[in-house]
Protein backbone atom coordinates (compact mmCIF):
# COMPACT_ATOMS: atom_id res chain seq x y z
CA UNK A 1 0.00 0.00 0.00
CA UNK A 2 3.10 2.43 0.11
CA UNK A 3 3.14 3.27 -3.67
CA UNK A 4 -0.46 3.93 -3.64
CA UNK A 5 -0.71 6.50 -0.29
CA UNK A 6 2.65 8.26 -1.69
CA UNK A 7 0.60 8.75 -5.11
CA UNK A 8 -2.25 10.07 -3.68
CA UNK A 9 -0.69 12.09 -1.02
CA UNK A 10 1.20 13.63 -3.78
CA UNK A 11 -1.51 14.56 -6.17
CA UNK A 12 -3.12 15.65 -3.18
CA UNK A 13 -0.57 17.91 -2.34
CA UNK A 14 -0.45 19.48 -5.65
CA UNK A 15 -4.48 19.98 -5.44
CA UNK A 16 -4.14 21.46 -1.86
CA UNK A 17 -1.37 23.88 -2.43
CA UNK A 18 -3.31 25.47 -5.37
CA UNK A 19 -6.27 26.44 -3.49
CA UNK A 20 -6.53 30.21 -3.36
CA UNK A 21 -8.29 32.18 -0.26
CA UNK A 22 -11.03 33.05 -2.26
CA UNK A 23 -12.03 29.62 -3.13
CA UNK A 24 -12.47 28.04 0.57
CA UNK A 25 -15.72 28.81 1.01
CA UNK A 26 -16.77 27.10 -1.74
CA UNK A 27 -19.05 23.98 -1.91
CA UNK A 28 -17.49 20.21 -2.95
CA UNK A 29 -18.80 17.15 -3.79
CA UNK A 30 -18.69 16.00 -0.21
CA UNK A 31 -21.94 17.66 0.98
CA UNK A 32 -20.57 18.21 4.36
CA UNK A 33 -17.40 19.98 3.70
CA UNK A 34 -16.60 23.27 1.99
CA UNK A 35 -13.21 24.26 0.65
CA UNK A 36 -12.17 25.30 4.38
CA UNK A 37 -14.13 22.32 5.85
CA UNK A 38 -12.45 19.69 4.15
CA UNK A 39 -8.95 21.05 5.01
CA UNK A 40 -9.48 21.62 8.46
CA UNK A 41 -11.57 17.83 8.56
CA UNK A 42 -8.09 16.46 6.43
CA UNK A 43 -5.77 18.35 8.89
CA UNK A 44 -6.71 16.83 11.93
CA UNK A 45 -7.16 13.15 9.42
CA UNK A 46 -3.64 13.59 8.38
CA UNK A 47 -1.78 14.39 11.42
CA UNK A 48 -3.44 11.17 13.18
CA UNK A 49 -2.52 8.88 10.52
CA UNK A 50 1.28 9.80 10.70
CA UNK A 51 0.74 9.31 14.15
CA UNK A 52 -1.07 6.15 13.87
CA UNK A 53 1.59 4.77 11.38
CA UNK A 54 4.63 6.02 14.18
CA UNK A 55 2.39 4.19 16.72
CA UNK A 56 2.16 6.79 19.03
CA UNK A 57 -0.66 8.32 20.92
CA UNK A 58 -3.23 10.41 19.27
CA UNK A 59 -3.61 13.98 20.81
CA UNK A 60 -6.44 16.47 20.64
CA UNK A 61 -4.62 18.98 19.23
CA UNK A 62 -6.07 21.39 16.66
CA UNK A 63 -3.37 21.37 13.63
CA UNK A 64 -3.86 24.63 11.07
CA UNK A 65 -6.14 23.82 8.29
CA UNK A 66 -3.66 26.11 5.87
CA UNK A 67 -3.73 24.38 1.86
CA UNK A 68 0.34 24.41 2.60
CA UNK A 69 -0.07 22.53 5.76
CA UNK A 70 -2.66 20.16 4.97
CA UNK A 71 -0.50 19.56 1.73
CA UNK A 72 2.65 19.06 4.13
CA UNK A 73 0.30 16.73 5.97
CA UNK A 74 -0.46 14.74 3.29
CA UNK A 75 3.23 13.83 2.77
CA UNK A 76 4.51 13.42 6.01
CA UNK A 77 1.40 10.49 6.73
CA UNK A 78 2.60 9.03 3.37
CA UNK A 79 6.46 8.99 4.56
CA UNK A 80 5.50 7.02 8.04
CA UNK A 81 3.51 4.45 6.20
CA UNK A 82 6.49 4.19 4.00
CA UNK A 83 8.04 2.38 6.82
CA UNK A 84 7.26 -1.36 6.77
CA UNK A 85 7.10 -1.19 10.74
CA UNK A 86 3.69 0.91 10.19
CA UNK A 87 1.73 -2.09 9.28
CA UNK A 88 2.32 -4.22 11.99
CA UNK A 89 -0.06 -4.86 14.83
CA UNK A 90 -2.56 -2.15 16.55
CA UNK A 91 -2.49 1.31 16.56
CA UNK A 92 -4.69 4.48 17.67
CA UNK A 93 -6.27 5.93 15.39
CA UNK A 94 -9.68 8.13 14.93
CA UNK A 95 -12.43 6.67 17.33
CA UNK A 96 -9.91 4.48 19.07
CA UNK A 97 -7.39 1.18 18.53
CA UNK A 98 -7.39 -0.79 15.39
CA UNK A 99 -5.44 -2.87 12.86
CA UNK A 100 -2.17 -0.87 11.51
CA UNK A 101 -3.33 -1.76 8.25
CA UNK A 102 -6.70 -0.54 8.86
CA UNK A 103 -5.70 2.87 9.64
CA UNK A 104 -3.51 2.74 6.30
CA UNK A 105 -6.66 2.21 4.03
CA UNK A 106 -8.57 4.41 6.13
CA UNK A 107 -5.60 7.16 5.23
CA UNK A 108 -5.83 6.08 2.00
CA UNK A 109 -9.41 6.79 1.01
CA UNK A 110 -9.11 9.69 2.72
CA UNK A 111 -6.74 11.02 0.52
CA UNK A 112 -8.35 9.75 -2.41
CA UNK A 113 -12.29 10.72 -2.08
CA UNK A 114 -11.67 14.13 -0.33
CA UNK A 115 -8.68 14.61 -2.95
CA UNK A 116 -10.45 14.27 -5.60
CA UNK A 117 -13.52 16.36 -4.02
CA UNK A 118 -10.93 18.97 -3.69
CA UNK A 119 -9.96 19.17 -7.37
CA UNK A 120 -13.07 18.88 -8.25
CA UNK A 121 -14.37 22.19 -6.36
CA UNK A 122 -11.30 24.33 -7.16
CA UNK A 123 -11.67 22.95 -10.65
CA UNK A 124 -8.69 21.15 -11.15
CA UNK A 125 -7.83 17.53 -11.98
CA UNK A 126 -6.92 14.84 -9.96
CA UNK A 127 -5.11 11.75 -11.81
CA UNK A 128 -3.60 9.10 -10.30
CA UNK A 129 -2.04 5.48 -11.58
CA UNK A 130 -4.35 2.98 -12.76
CA UNK A 131 -2.47 0.38 -10.14
CA UNK A 132 -3.67 3.15 -7.13
CA UNK A 133 -7.51 3.37 -8.85
CA UNK A 134 -7.85 -0.45 -8.45
CA UNK A 135 -6.43 0.17 -4.78
CA UNK A 136 -8.56 2.97 -4.05
CA UNK A 137 -11.32 0.65 -5.30
CA UNK A 138 -10.45 -2.33 -3.32
CA UNK A 139 -10.61 0.07 0.07
CA UNK A 140 -13.35 1.80 -0.90
CA UNK A 141 -15.29 -1.01 -1.60
CA UNK A 142 -14.16 -3.00 1.84
CA UNK A 143 -15.03 -0.11 3.76
CA UNK A 144 -18.34 1.07 1.96
CA UNK A 145 -21.27 -0.50 4.20
CA UNK A 146 -19.23 0.68 7.54
CA UNK A 147 -18.63 3.80 5.91
CA UNK A 148 -22.35 4.01 4.84
CA UNK A 149 -23.75 2.72 8.02
CA UNK A 150 -21.58 6.36 9.93
CA UNK A 151 -22.62 8.56 7.67
CA UNK A 152 -19.23 9.26 5.56
CA UNK A 153 -20.33 7.57 2.28
CA UNK A 154 -23.33 8.43 0.40
CA UNK A 155 -25.62 5.56 -0.92
CA UNK A 156 -24.06 3.99 -3.94
CA UNK A 157 -24.26 5.33 -7.50
CA UNK A 158 -24.66 2.86 -10.24
CA UNK A 159 -20.91 3.50 -12.28
CA UNK A 160 -20.01 0.92 -15.72
CA UNK A 161 -18.85 -2.80 -14.71
CA UNK A 162 -16.29 -1.37 -17.28
CA UNK A 163 -15.68 2.31 -16.36
CA UNK A 164 -12.09 3.45 -15.27
CA UNK A 165 -11.98 2.04 -11.46
CA UNK A 166 -11.37 5.34 -9.96
CA UNK A 167 -14.76 6.41 -11.30
CA UNK A 168 -16.21 3.33 -9.78
CA UNK A 169 -14.61 3.69 -6.43
CA UNK A 170 -16.09 7.38 -6.53
CA UNK A 171 -19.39 5.87 -7.15
CA UNK A 172 -19.32 3.31 -5.06
CA UNK A 173 -18.51 6.27 -2.09
CA UNK A 174 -21.60 8.17 -3.32
CA UNK A 175 -20.00 10.21 -5.62
CA UNK A 176 -21.52 11.32 -8.82
CA UNK A 177 -17.65 11.28 -11.17
CA UNK A 178 -19.47 13.97 -13.62
CA UNK A 179 -19.92 16.19 -10.62
CA UNK A 180 -19.32 19.63 -11.59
Amino acid sequence: MNAPLDELATAFAGVARAVHPDQLETRTPCEKFTVAELLGHLAGVLAGSERAARKQPQTPETTAAEPATVADLALKAAAAWAEPAAYEGMTAFGPGEMPAQFAAAITLQELALHGWDLSRAIGRTFTVSEETAEVTLTVVEQLAEQARANGSYGPALEASADGPAFDRALAASGRNPEWA
